[in-house]
């Protein structure tokens, strides 16, 4: 589940943190990376146990509405082709969802108000109309209805993005804010991977997309920290028309995890490794960092080229 691209924006989290407090140490960073990945996991079980909260809420509804019916000896048929929803039954029913909610205490209480929110969001919706006054229902019905929930209601979410901010609090939890849609993504791919016949057993995403990632990402960080002295001076040496004490710090930090990056990664293709930076650069700096890290990985990489000094295959020409 998390790939590269989310390896180097964690590093680049934990490096940035590690050098503004001054009392980290390495094992200390180490740790956070870590636990800065898990974080991000149990956001994917969150999100895949909304369903769950949803259904529960819908079923408290049609509760509440039956007593009412009961109380004044009204005629009232419950549709409950929503929460009887065989996707929903079967995340609820799934072994490895309910062992990592447990196991690491998760919890919606404190963002309970946003599914009441997406509830009533979802009962005004054309498609939820349309699921619940249709002749049939089948699977791939039930499993489409849902696909719309996230992609619709959820992505792009204000009311989910309060609620995670809340959550992070409670939980102790990091990035669920800004994880959320790449998060909802996933979950949205796991749903296609469920069958009408699967069972609780079925196998939900691994935390990374391959085992190499974890490593990647440790060796990364290492080779940031051990080199930063080094990645210093290479940086003050090529600002030439850039004042040292106005670079942003994190843009600092961005050239230097390019820079372990690029000098010990020899797998990975320059063109891939400055392409991530740079795209990095324009969501985590400023409007015009990304030309900064741009041009001075450019001179710092045509300068040891020119010294002779191996980099990679590919090199700036």
């Amino acid at each position: 589940m998390i790939n590269r691209t989310m390896v180097r924006t964690r590093v680049l989290q934990t490096l940035f943190a590690y050098y503004k407090d001054g009392d980290k140490t390495p094992g200390t960073a180490r740790k956070e990376l870590r636990k800065s990945f898990a974080d991000t996991y149990d956001l994917y079980f969150m999100m895949l146990d909304f369903a769950n909260q949803l259904t529960a809420y819908a079923q408290q509804q049609l509760e509440e509405q039956a007593a009412r019916a009961r109380a004044t000896h009204s005629n009232w048929t419950p549709n409950r082709r929503f929460v009887s929803n065989r996707l929903a039954q079967q995340l609820f029913d799934n072994r490895a969802l309910r062992a990592r909610i447990a196991e690491q205490n998760l919890s919606w209480d404190s963002g309970i108000p946003a599914v009441h929110e997406v509830y009533r969001q979802l009962t005004e919706s054309a498609f939820y109309r349309t699921y619940m006054e249709a002749e049939t229902c089948t699977y791939e019905d039930d499993k489409r209805l849902w696909r719309q929930i996230y992609q619709n209601l959820l992505i792009d979410s204000a009311t989910l993005s309060d609620a995670l901010d809340e959550m992070e609090v409670v939980l102790d939890k990091a990035n669920w804010t800004t994880d959320a849609d790449v998060i909802i993504s996933y979950v949205i791919k796991t749903i296609k991977r469920f069958a009408e016949d699967s069972t609780p057993e079925t196998p939900l995403l691994e935390m990374f997309d391959s085992e190499e990632e974890l490593g990647f990402a440790m060796e990364l960080l290492d080779h940031a920290l051990e080199g930063h002295e080094q990645y210093e001076q290479l940086i003050n040496s090529h600002l030439k028309n850039w004042d040292a004490d106005r670079i942003a710090y994190m843009d600092r930090v961005l050239v230097e995890t390019a820079l372990a990056e690029i000098l010990h990664f020899e797998d990975i293709a320059l063109t891939v490794s400055l392409n991530e930076y740079i795209e990095l650069a324009k969501t985590y700096s400023g409007d015009k960092s990304y030309m900064f890290i741009n041009g001075i990985l450019t001179e710092i990489i045509r300068d040891m080229r020119n010294e002779g000094k191996f980099i990679k295959a590919l090199t700036i020409k």
